[in-house]
């Protein structure tokens, strides 16, 4: 990070998601303010026992309940995404576009140090990745995502965009194969691996201003092509553990 303000207090956008709830276990042990946002008031019991500090009740596609989620906060991980529905196919109005852009214009508003952005394997250059039924399938999101990462880019944020890919609810790997350049891996994921690498990010300057395809090891499909190593930073996670959940 080359941002020298204190980093203090991190948003979970889409904090109700799968994704969404593995990050607050990610974040729970450590000493960051936690904020979970939702768009029902019935989940938010529920994220304050997953280690929420804060729940926000917030619509992203309102502009304006985008920037009071953001508001205070040094950093924002996206974990936005829609249920399966005809919009995958079609397009239209998807959370995966007007939500993730209303949040990082938003933080671009806010001052946030760094956003880290779940999309996934099949998004722009990385379409290879998935089969010709799948791609069509999801064509609709698939370009709502593009647009969201492309919004991100061309934000000047510090970011990394994670593209995974297929989600599982395996327990955590610990074990991921990192891909750059689109047409670089495949396969699946547990979402815990997911959390993980997001948490770590913003600490990690190997990640900064990068896109990454990820997979488990056990996950992959075929021969990965354009690998990379990256140094992420666990280590900061654990260093960061305080009494704050003891």
């Amino acid at each position: 990070m080359t941002d020298s303000r204190p980093l203090d207090r991190v948003l979970v956008a889409g904090a109700s998601g799968a994704t969404g709830e593995e990050l607050l276990s990610v974040l729970r042990p450590t000493d960051l303010t936690v904020r979970a946002t939702t768009r029902s008031y019935g989940n938010v019991d529920t994220l304050e026992r997953h280690g929420a500090d804060e729940v926000v009740v917030a619509d992203f596609f309102d502009s304006g309940d985008a920037v009071a989620a953001v508001e205070d906060c040094d950093l924002v991980c996206c974990a936005l995404g829609s249920p399966p529905c005809l919009r995958h196919l079609t397009g239209g109005k998807l959370v995966d576009r007007t939500g993730a852009i209303n949040l990082t214009t938003a933080a671009v508003a806010e001052g946030v140090s760094y956003v880290v952005l779940e999309s996934a394997i099949g998004v722009g250059d990385s379409k290879a990745g998935l089969s010709l039924p799948a791609r069509l399938a999801l064509r609709g999101v698939r370009r709502a995502k593009r647009d969201a990462e492309a919004a991100l880019r061309r934000s000047g944020l510090g970011y990394t965009i994670v593209r995974p890919g297929r989600l599982t609810d395996d327990p955590p790997s610990g074990d991921v194969v990192v891909g750059q350049g689109g047409d670089s891996v495949t396969g699946s994921i547990p979402r815990a691996d997911v959390a993980r690498i997001m948490a770590a990010a913003p600490f990690t300057p190997d990640a900064r201003n990068r896109t990454f395809e990820i997979v488990s090891r056990d996950g992959l499909s075929g021969t990965p092509h354009h690998r990379v190593d990256v140094d992420w930073a666990d280590d900061i996670l654990t260093a960061r553990h305080g009494h704050r959940h003891a």
